[in-house]
């Protein structure tokens, strides 16, 4: 997925930094692709869990400055290239491209690792509302301001398949539960209005009566 996403959103950059620890596979697959150097500009507290799913912002803001510390050697006066896996809430990407700028960083390139996150999951995984996914309420370029980056990119739907090796995505029989980047859940959902169901959900639903 890092080296799909390098071809579908290169960037001038002189350093390619993971945001530890999701963000380093497809860091390295970045780097790899792009001929980038890969470097270790963020440490990681591993004391600290998952911030997303803290109750309120304050106590999200501060997980976030006690779980990363900038590498000022790697990151004053570079291009850095940052990657990560995903963005749900946005705070922790707004707190890294922070951190990155005071140690020094002459640009910052965010590179996502997944497609926007626009839909809650509902089959185990702790994911907020929907109005609180940043992808939900902003665009590619409200994102980017929010998050202060100069450049903001996500992998397409499309290049995960690719990635996977599939050649493309079957609209009617997915071959991944991809319903957090498309909508398209694989079983209906009760809480949801006829208006936002999938014409997959649509068919079952079709099916089942």
């Amino acid at each position: 997925m890092g080296a799909q996403l390098a071809r579908e959103a290169p960037a001038a950059a002189d350093v390619v930094i993971p945001v530890p620890d999701s963000g380093v596979p497809a860091a390295i697959g970045y780097a790899q692709e792009s001929g980038i150097p890969y470097e270790l500009g963020i440490i990681r507290n591993h004391y600290v869990g998952r911030t997303f799913i803290e109750p309120s912002q304050q106590i999200r803001q501060l997980g976030v400055r006690l779980k990363h510390s900038a590498n000022r050697a790697v990151v004053s006066g570079k291009r850095i290239v940052l990657i990560d896996d995903s963005i749900v809430r946005g705070t922790t990407s707004v707190k890294i491209v922070q951190m990155m700028r005071e140690a020094g960083a002459k640009e910052v390139h965010f590179r996502i690792a997944s497609p926007p996150i626009t839909h809650s999951d509902y089959y185990g995984i702790d994911t907020p509302e929907r109005d609180k996914l940043l992808a939900a309420t902003h665009d590619l370029e409200g994102m980017r301001r929010f998050i202060g980056a100069d450049s903001l990119a996500f992998l397409s739907v499309e290049g995960i398949y690719r990635a996977m090796g599939y050649e493309q995505r079957d609209p009617l029989r997915p071959q991944f539960t991809d319903h957090c980047f498309t909508g398209d859940y694989p079983t209906a959902l009760t809480d949801q209005s006829g208006r936002e169901a999938s014409p997959r959900q649509l068919s079952l639903l079709a099916e089942a009566s």
